[in-house]
């Protein structure tokens, strides 16, 4: 049975945290007036005698009027039928209105249940049902909210426990795995290279001990922390809001159900809550925005990622800058940019590093063929699953694998990056085409590494994320996809039949090998090249020698690491994990520090890379990297960008020539009036413009030179 306790009516609004659990010199109040310092800084008084009788008059009733202080700017006429218990401060209500979005309401307190709260100056209140233990802040507006309230073991969706809690308590974001054997503790300020690294090495005893030390330290057990509501703050239409805490200048209207919440907002990123969503156990990054029926339960979002009709977002960490929308994504890990857009897609059990986009009719991760939950997909950036594609768990995927549609029955490990894989039920096969991107689809390639870039709204950028498609980690792919590939015999076609790729009986075929071999050979010295023209337009060297002399060849090429988007070498991890494991690191802001650092330091690493990565494309020594060779260096990346940017121009060109794209516009004027001229097209203008820009440059760095 429902057990309801009864006390007397006197005790509603105080002893908000047991006895138990003050600390010596404390009270119930120690840590509302810690957190808001604003209001303690204010003088307050007590209620004159006058004021007292203008409330009974408005139909107010208090436990204890010598319980309610306010300031000199307070005006009792605007507060009416309330009800108030315990400990109330008040800031000024003067004779105004709000508005925001055509919401107008008057300054004060109206129809509403008010316990032991503190509030801002100039609030709009009315109709709050039960508003108990908040401090809101000034010019907040809240109308017609059932329940806002915080209890005393309020967490605000950090993965802790309080005094006299069980471990049971605890929530844990059961990422990549069903199972939770890859589960982390949430924590307000976690970025997605936290959640990655703490979801990895699980066999480190030691090492997962630090990150969740370093995650208690950062916060206390106490209880008896209030909700809070930041400044400008609006809040309409909602019913149940309970331990949450709301930054600034949020939006939150028609919600169902708020629980245990961060809602990270400011001026300069505000956070939106709107229609039929029930958020519960989770934290919200700044600029977020979630619409219409959304179900988010265990999940961690970051900055600037947008949650929509419907979606549901279950035990997952959503990367910065993603959409999600119409769909069900389960104990997932998602590095930024990620697009999925469709109400019958499926994401469970993955790992997805990042720039991604999941199709219509996508389900991706299917237990079909486990005897338990504990499988797991591994997708480099750049995934992209076509419509109604389906895949096995466990399955792996190189950096920019692009699916075709079809119902892939077994599980796979596609090593080689930038490959289309088509399922051909026909021939009875698995059809693997490296370099696809490049031969077929440079338009998308291109446009989505620069979209991502262009669409990056975070403020803060404590990790540095990469987004052009060759990269660290995409080169050093490239380079094994080399060796293996050269081990091949294909045939008067160029293809090879593999094993391995699969797991099953069928074959494996693997497409256009030579040609695949030397545009992956182009594509090194291309890498190559761009990144030594960046650095020396950046430094400005005036002739060959002065630039040689800036470049310091590595023994090796060196082995990196997607973190959560941001590519770090792997030895600086391993040296991040050994201090982390030695409590060498005190905090999280110290990790992120680590991460300041490395994006600092990632040109001069990636310089080093691409230098190392020419000589051993090359078979040269640094001794041996001389002028001529400079000269067919930067002549093969003018060579390379123009393909590029032709091929660029021409896939998107097919979608103006195709008799399919055309016939259903009645006139080519109607059509461009629909899609645009193509050759207005701003990206493809951009593109030409880089190139002849490339090319200039290069002819005054040959001239400067002496080349």
């Amino acid at each position: 049975m429902n057990i309801i306790q009864s006390r007397p009516l006197k005790e509603l609004g105080y002893n908000f945290i047991d006895k138990e659990f003050l600390k010596e010199g404390t009270d119930e109040y120690f840590f509302r007036d810690l957190k808001n310092v604003e209001i303690t800084a204010t003088p307050h008084r007590s209620l004159t005698t006058p004021e007292i009788e203008i409330l009974v008059n408005n139909r107010n009733t208090s436990d204890n009027w010598n319980k309610i202080f306010v300031t000199d700017d307070f005006d009792a006429t605007l507060v009416r039928n309330c009800k108030f218990f315990g400990l109330i401060r008040i800031g000024s209500l003067q004779p105004l209105y709000k508005e925001f979005h055509n919401l107008r309401m008057a300054v004060g307190l109206n129809n509403s249940t008010i316990i032991s709260c503190d509030i801002g100056n100039n609030v709009c209140i009315d109709n709050v049902n039960y508003l108990s233990h908040y401090i809101i802040g000034n010019d907040v507006m809240i109308v017609n909210v059932n329940e806002l309230a915080t209890t005393d073991y309020a967490k605000f969706g950090n993965g802790i426990i309080k005094e006299g809690e069980s471990e049971k308590n605890r929530v844990w974001i059961e990422v990549c795995n069903e199972n939770a054997g890859r589960g982390i503790i949430p924590f307000d300020g976690m970025l997605p290279g936290d959640a990655y690294l703490w979801s990895r090495y699980r066999n480190d005893t030691a090492l997962q001990t630090g990150f969740r030390l370093l995650t208690e330290k950062k916060f206390d057990k106490q209880r008896g922390y209030y909700g809070m509501i930041g400044d400008r703050t609006v809040i309409k239409n909602s019913r149940i809001i309970k331990d949450t805490h709301i930054g600034s200048d949020a939006y939150i209207k028609g919600a169902n159900k708020l629980k245990n919440l961060t809602i990270n907002s400011d001026p300069e990123r505000k956070s939106q809550i709107g229609e039929g969503c029930e958020l519960v156990n989770g934290i919200i990054g700044y600029g977020c925005r979630i619409f219409y029926g959304v179900k988010a339960v265990r999940f961690h979002m970051a900055s600037h990622s947008q949650l929509k009709y419907g979606a549901r977002l279950i035990n997952s960490y959503l990367g910065n800058n993603s959409t999600i929308s119409c769909c069900e994504v389960l104990n997932t890990l998602i590095f930024p940019a990620h697009e999925q857009h469709h109400n019958n897609s499926f994401l469970c059990a993955a790992l997805i590093m990042g720039q991604s986009n999941i199709a219509a009719g996508a389900t991706i991760g299917s237990n079909h063929n486990s005897r338990s939950a504990d499988g797991e997909i591994i997708a480099g950036r750049g995934f992209w699953p076509g419509l109604c594609v389906s895949l096995k768990h466990n399955s792996r995927f190189a950096s920019f694998t692009i699916i075709a549609k079809g119902d892939y029955p077994s599980e796979l490990d596609i090593p080689i990056p930038f490959s289309l894989l088509l399922n051909d039920v026909a021939a009875d096969q698995l059809l693997v085409m490296p370099g696809y991107w490049f031969m077929y689809n440079m338009y998308a390639l291109a446009r989505n590494g620069w979209k991502y870039k262009d669409r990056d709204q975070r403020t803060e950028k404590l990790q540095l994320i990469e987004y052009d498609y060759l990269a660290p980690d995409t080169i050093n792919e490239i380079f094994s996809s080399l060796a293996y590939l050269k081990t091949l015999q294909p045939d008067e076609n160029g293809n090879a039949y593999v094993k391995g790729w699969e797991n099953g009986s069928r074959k494996t075929c693997i497409t256009r090998i030579p040609r695949c071999i030397s545009l992956f050979e182009e594509l090194i010295r291309y890498y190559a090249a761009t990144i030594l023209y960046e650095h020396l337009n950046i430094n400005g060297y005036t002739n060959f020698e002065e630039f040689k002399k800036s470049l310091h060849a590595a023994t090796t090429r060196s082995d990196w690491k997607n973190i959560g988007g941001q590519l770090i070498r792997s030895d600086e991890i391993h040296t991040l994990t050994k201090k982390i494991k030695n409590n060498l690191f005190n905090s999280w802001d110290e990790v992120h520090s680590f991460y300041r650092e490395q994006g600092t330091a990632y040109a001069y690493d990636k310089l080093q890379h691409a230098y190392v990565s020419y000589l051993e494309i090359e078979k040269i020594t640094a001794q041996q990297f001389n002028e001529e060779k400079f000269n067919k260096l930067t002549d093969e990346m003018v060579k390379t960008k123009s393909w590029m940017t032709n091929n660029i121009y021409g896939s998107r060109e097919k979608d103006y020539t195709s008799h399919f794209r055309k016939m259903v516009y009645e006139t080519e004027a109607e059509m461009d009036k629909v899609i645009g001229k193509l050759e207005e097209n701003s990206f493809l203008q951009m593109q030409f413009k880089e190139l002849e820009e490339v090319k200039s440059r290069v002819q005054q760095i040959k001239t400067q030179f002496g080349l």
